[in-house]
């Protein structure tokens, strides 16, 4: 932001003008998300209870009676979210994950495996989009 704007003090000029009432009423600001080519979450869960998968539904559908016993989670989220699918084919060729959940309407990929297959999934989702796409990347964390 401050490379087109200039400085912080600046925008904060700016702001300050156009929060400033219009005959005595207060503005109201609608915040707008401009997709960016970025990767803003990118996690490891370790084991979890069986609760968690319940409740995120990763048992139903294609995953209908499958045991998540002992599996970890790892969690993507990608702007634009169309890039969600190119994610998933990344984590399946990289890793023994299963495809719990893709969204390309909001960008969030969930996989489910073991530990270790769904961390290295998850890292060359990440090295892939920051290295062969250009895309801004968090780091991968993990619990």
């Amino acid at each position: 932001m401050t490379d087109s704007i200039g400085n912080h003090k600046e925008l904060q000029e700016v702001f300050a003008r156009v929060m400033e009432p219009v005959n005595n009423q207060r503005r109201r600001v609608v915040k707008v998300i401009v997709a960016g080519r970025e990767i803003s979450l990118a996690h490891v869960i370790g084991v979890s209870e069986a609760s968690i998968y319940k409740n995120l539904g990763l048992d139903i559908g294609t995953n209908a009676g499958a045991d998540f016993t002992g599996m970890s989670i790892g969690t993507v989220h990608i702007t634009p979210p169309e890039s969600t699918i190119i994610a998933a084919d990344i984590a399946v060729k990289s890793g023994d994950v299963i495809i719990g959940f893709m969204d390309r309407f909001s960008g969030t990929l969930i996989l489910t495996g073991p530990r270790i297959e769904v961390r290295t999934a998850v890292e060359e989702i990440v090295k892939y989009f920051r290295e062969g796409l250009n895309y801004k990347t968090c780091p991968v964390t993990e619990r």
